[in-house]
């Protein structure tokens, strides 16, 4: 998926000019957490959290400091071609909660952690009615296949496979699945030899 696919185009902005009270009005009103900063032609200069700007309002109060002064001016940014993948390790690696999105300079959009948890919670299917059954498989060949072949015969539609790696390097599979009972494919992936984790309806 790419990024162009789940940004939020034409995203609210607001220019270097502005007072650190102008920016955290215009936060407040459209209630977002991230304010890029553009020039002329909608060229970015510049990227403000609500955390930045709760930091600069005494000072600016006091010591006149501008927007430009407190925004973070060479933001992390990413092009609306990348994969969705690139912008979650960036906004994992470098704790950020949005990253700005440009082609050749000019702002196209943004991008937030809650949009790629909306990304992730979709695919995954979590929103939606479904059961799932976990199953631990050993990384010999053709057992996953012969798993998910087990589940199919005993009445399992599958939807999506996600995997986590526990102690021990045992690999857990979980299968979302249509809507179904899921206590006939439990008996049968256990009569196979396979160890089932957690089986829901």
């Amino acid at each position: 998926m790419k990024i162009k696919s789940l940004m939020i185009s034409d995203p609210i902005t607001i220019t270097d000019k502005a007072s650190v009270r102008e920016a955290i009005e215009v936060m407040k009103t459209n209630s977002i957490r991230h304010l890029p900063v553009v020039s002329k032609g909608n060229i970015l200069k510049g990227f403000v959290t609500m955390a930045d700007l709760r930091t600069g309002l005494i000072p600016s109060m006091v010591a006149g400091l501008s927007l430009s002064d407190i925004m973070i001016k060479d933001p992390i940014t990413i092009d609306p071609d990348s994969d969705v993948e690139v912008a979650a390790q960036l906004i994992y690696k470098h704790k950020i909660g949005g990253i700005p999105v440009v082609k050749k300079g000019k702002l196209v959009g943004i991008i937030t952690e809650t949009d790629l948890l909306r990304a992730f919670i979709d695919m995954m299917g979590i929103l939606t009615a479904s059961s799932r059954i976990d199953v631990a498989i050993g990384s010999e060949r053709g057992l996953f296949k012969k798993a998910l072949q087990v589940i199919e015969d005993n009445g399992g539609e599958v939807i999506n496979v996600s995997m986590a790696i526990h102690r021990a390097r045992k690999r857990v599979y979980s299968f979302r699945l249509a809507p179904c009972k899921t206590g006939v494919i439990k008996d049968a992936l256990e009569k196979e030899g396979y160890r089932v984790v957690a089986a829901m309806d």
